[in-house]
């Protein structure tokens, strides 16, 4: 599937400005598609004048499409559409007379042109299903009313409004709940869903001729919900932008859309949603971040006072070789602590395995009978790695730079001690890149005397021959 971008850089004269107007059109354009009942299509013109391509299309989620595929990429030629030429040429919204026939079934077409700076930068084709147009209620009326005013907003330069995209996940749709307020903030029309939100609030009545906002105040504590500024905005249908109020039982998500079809305020739509469920499962998943950052905190303890009880066992024996076994138990159980203590610092389940690998080095050199000659010098970068592999991978690290601790240094007056972590390359040799299949993080431990002294000792061993099994016995790297 082509980009829109991509479509545009090829094909049109637009420049970043004009991309980015369309790109706020169409994050707001499924609200025009529902309130329609209709399929758009967002058409702009060939910078050489040769005809129209098709770079981005919504279909409605409250009635049936009347396009089965997908028209993206598409080209049309000038003179094919006459509604696209008539809606750059006259910069009007057009209608056909007679319905089309597209697969036996009659669709409506309108074009609406998209201006912007006084110039005419696209034209949306939105097509009707005219066997799935439902019996006219309040609800239908109420929806292709607002479709129109906000068709005119488009052609007149008016919406969207700049800077005013809601960047909210949880916003509202059509169908959650749907207001038509007039310009004084009084309700005018609200949909059964939207009186049922505000039935859990704790209205009783009808909403028609209420004002939203004197409502909201009413049933809304003031420490659940914006300042009175926002709310009046909001809720007053002033103000482009979402807003959520909450009691103790019931969280709402609130998104207005000022109306202004003739330059002048005219009302405004608000969608509304019930969000307390989301807001319950937020809650319990913060909950249970705290609890899994918990028990790495309490695992840290545990083996920290293991790793204690061991180390003042080992100062009580004679035997060298039993002193040197409990030295060894306590610096693995020691770099486990320090994992399950940078997973207890974190939310995600991902370790920086770099200041692991530091702190590790630190506590080896520490430890070692030589650690008061040894200069300490950490190059390389393993990154982020899972917490599954965080684990062995220390241990692996923590034997590596034990080992050359051990063995690497003899009677040298100035040591130096150096670890260092790379990223390997995935199988068939290609550079691996993030958590794919195939990465082997290499990791090198090594000490050698600085320049000039007589003799040399270095240790190395490469992670790609040391493997650790996973919880479900699938290798990890």
């Amino acid at each position: 599937m082509a980009w829109m971008s991509d479509l545009v850089r090829d094909h049109t004269d637009l420049d970043g400005d004009d991309l980015v107007w369309l790109q706020l059109l169409m994050a707001d354009w499924q609200i025009v598609a529902d309130l329609s009942f209709a399929d758009l299509v967002m058409w702009l013109p060939d910078r050489d004048g040769r005809g129209f391509w098709a770079v981005a299309q919504m279909r409605p989620t409250t009635g049936p499409t009347a396009l089965v595929d997908d028209v993206v990429g598409d080209f049309v030629e000038a003179g094919q559409r006459p509604l696209l030429d008539g809606a750059l040429r006259h910069r009007k919204l057009l209608r056909e007379g007679d319905p089309e026939w597209r697969d036996d079934v009659p669709v409506r077409v309108e074009s609406i042109p998209v201006q912007r700076g006084g110039r005419v930068i696209g034209v949306i084709a939105r097509s009707t299903n005219l066997l799935g147009v439902r019996t006219p209620s309040r609800l239908e009326l109420s929806y292709l009313e607002t479709a129109s005013d906000l068709t005119r907003m488009i052609a007149g330069g008016q919406f969207p409004v700049a800077g005013q995209r809601s960047a909210n996940a949880d916003s509202p749709r059509v169908g959650d709940g749907f207001v038509r307020v007039e310009a004084d903030g009084r309700v005018r029309y609200a949909s059964p869903n939207a009186l049922s939100v505000f039935r859990r609030l704790g209205h009783r009545g009808d909403l028609v001729g209420v004002n939203l906002a004197d409502l909201t105040r009413a049933l809304v504590p003031p420490r659940r919900r914006p300042d009175e500024e926002t709310l009046s905005a909001v809720l007053g249908g002033r103000a482009h932008r979402d807003a959520e109020v909450a009691t103790d039982a019931v969280a709402i998500i609130l998104r207005t859309i000022p109306l202004r079809p003739y330059g002048d305020h005219v009302g405004a739509l608000i969608l509304l949603r019930d969000v307390t469920d989301l807001r319950r499962r937020d809650r319990e998943l913060v909950t249970k971040d705290a609890t899994i950052r918990e028990i790495h905190h309490r695992v840290k303890n545990n083996l920290q006072t293991v790793a204690a009880l061991l180390r003042l066992q080992a100062r009580r024996i004679d035997e060298p070789a039993a002193r040197a076994a409990l030295g060894e138990a306590v610096r693995r159980v020691g770099s486990i602590a320090i994992v399950h203590e940078t997973l207890s610092q974190v939310v995600e389940e991902n370790v920086d395995f770099d200041q692991v690998a530091e702190r590790l080095l630190r506590m080896v050199i520490d430890v070692s009978a030589a650690g008061e000659r040894i200069t300490v010098r950490a190059t390389g970068a393993f990154g982020t790695i899972p917490s599954e592999v965080a684990t062995p991978l220390a241990m692996v690290v923590t034997e590596l730079l034990q080992n050359a601790v051990e063995h690497g240094f003899g009677a040298l007056d100035d040591p130096e001690a150096s670890g260092s972590g790379r990223r390997g390359r995935a199988a068939g040799g290609r550079p691996a890149a993030g958590r794919r299949r195939g990465r082997r993080p290499r990791a090198s431990g090594g000490v050698r005397p600085r320049r000039g002294q007589r003799s040399r000792a270095h240790h190395r061993a490469d992670a790609r021959r040391v493997r650790a099994r996973g919880p479900a016995g699938a290798r990890s790297p």
